[in-house]
């Protein structure tokens, strides 16, 4: 993921003329289609899945280790950034076909009060990034090229109060459980704690996690955690050390105003949580990853809200040069719904969320992100004056010391006796009102999901767009949207 957080250059749009072969975005939808229209009958899970890659430790199956691997591969044809260079060249609009996500997920329950989950991988990597730390170039370990694998989830945990009573079996309307480690039980949201197994659309607005690859390790913190439930209300807390951070502070001089950076010194302990109230079918609480849609297994409908806080998270510089340290405090609420509907024959369901971020970074802080972004610079032929806010590529304006919404829908469309996959259209919004910078953004997002086999093998195909953002006189305001076209192909076992 290409990643920004400075003072930018004057942009506006370029008027270079697109050189790209469009073909591969035809070849793309002719394999989608192909693959449509594989002759299986979808469910939430496979019929041959049953309990999975699982190694039992007892005829009674209560003492196990579990396996769980996927794969996401995306084809991809973007409009890039004007000016962009992709692999010093000048490009307008770029194919590939790239790894977003490549995972091992194990967990061992040997005795019931005692959990233990590790949860490996790599992510983001196309032709040009992505690879190991120092690729580059040309050769064995050029551009992109052997990534390397870490851990993304690392901890241990003791049930305090088990879920299920030990003695009768029954399960518990109260449950505790503690757990320390590199762990994903976070708060803001629920989709701070997604699932990226079971999106609706073809991934996360990644704004949903506020500190991603700055003072976390790709949404992970270091740190302790409790998590259970209180009859239907679920929650998660946890304090954590973030990894530490050293921007540099800078001045806007457009504007006459500091901006935050993430500098967080020697880091004060972040304290963050979730809390849901869960109205009809009661989620799993096992583990901290949310379902995006269940495909009209489950009824559900939930109103949640969560906190992040972090003492002097970040630094700014004023017009003297001197050094003011910021909080950073974030909070949102939301609601998810997931909910069959009409005939029961049919199975039709509606999957509904939508959230609130109000995010307090510090004052003007904001980032730019693209995911697996294939370009790193412009072209230096192109004004300063002349290249767009966002950056090269396909990066977009991510998140920053504002508001945000963001809200999604999809709908299952019925079962038929003939019907070889179900087919789930959906849609997606966001309005992002950012302090440092003077036009909301607004960002759309339409597609589908094909299930051949459920989640567990599944096409999803997706249209985003991106408002671009330029500085026109002394304001940083939208001129121009850029989009991209996605379809990925994801295996889970």
């Amino acid at each position: 993921m290409y990643v920004v957080q400075e003072q930018p250059e004057r942009c506006y749009t370029s008027g270079r003329l697109d050189r790209m072969n469009r073909r591969p975005l035809f070849l793309s939808l002719l394999l989608l289609f192909l693959l449509a229209g594989v002759n299986r009958i979808s469910a939430q899970g496979s019929e041959d899945y049953g309990t999975g890659l699982k190694i039992n430790f007892n005829d009674d199956g209560d003492k196990f280790m579990r396996f769980i691997l996927w794969n996401q591969i995306w084809f991809r044809y973007m409009e890039n950034n004007p000016g962009s260079v992709v692999n010093q060249e000048v490009s307008n609009t770029t194919w590939d076909i790239g790894a977003r996500r490549l995972r091992l997920f194990a967990y061992a329950q040997i005795s019931p009060r005692y959990l233990i989950v590790t949860h490996i991988g790599i992510n983001n990597q196309s032709f040009t990034s992505g690879g190991a730390s120092g690729s580059s170039g040309t050769g064995p370990y050029g551009a992109g090229k052997k990534p390397g694998l870490f851990f993304h989830d690392a901890w241990n945990e003791f049930a305090v109060v088990p879920a299920v009573d030990l003695e009768t079996g029954k399960a518990r309307k109260y449950s505790l459980s503690v757990g320390a480690g590199l762990h994903y039980w976070w708060g803001i949201s629920r989709l701070t704690n997604a699932s990226t197994l079971n999106f609706l659309a073809i991934d996360a607005p990644i704004f949903n996690w506020p500190m991603i690859e700055f003072s976390d390790q790709f949404a992970r913190q270091m740190g302790i955690f409790a998590k259970g439930r209180l009859s239907k209300l679920n929650y998660n807390l946890s304090v954590n050390k973030p990894f530490a951070t050293d921007l540099i502070p800078s001045y806007d001089e457009l504007k006459n105003q500091p901006l935050a950076v993430d500098n967080n010194g020697d880091a004060r302990p972040s304290v963050h949580g979730y809390f849901d109230y869960q109205f009809l079918d009661q989620e799993s609480n096992l583990f901290p990853y949310r379902t995006g849609t269940y495909i009209g297994t489950k009824r559900v409908f939930n109103i949640g809200a969560g906190f992040y806080h972090n003492d002097d998270g970040t630094k700014s510089k004023d017009e003297l040069g001197d050094i003011q340290q910021h909080d950073i405090t974030l909070w949102s609420v939301d609601v998810f719904a997931d909910l069959p509907v009409g005939n029961p024959k049919r199975n039709m369901a509606i999957t509904a969320y939508s959230v609130y971020y109000n995010y307090n970074f510090g004052p003007n802080y904001w980032r730019a992100a693209g995911i697996m972004n294939t370009s790193f610079a412009f072209d230096p032929a192109m004004p300063v004056q002349e290249r767009t806010l966002n950056g090269p590529g396909i990066a977009r304006m991510l998140l920053g010391t504002g508001h945000l919404v963001y809200t999604q829908a999809g709908w299952l469309l019925p079962k038929f006796n003939t019907s070889k996959v179900r087919i789930q259209p959906f849609g997606a919004f966001t309005w992002k009102q950012l302090e440092f910078l003077d036009n909301a953004g607004k960002y759309w997002d339409a597609g589908a999901n094909f299930y051949i086999d459920g989640h567990h093998a599944k096409i999803t195909t997706q249209y985003s767009t991106r408002p671009l953002y330029y500085i026109r006189g002394n304001e940083r305001v939208v001129d121009g949207v850029k989009g991209e076209f996605l379809v990925q192909l994801q295996i889970y076992l």
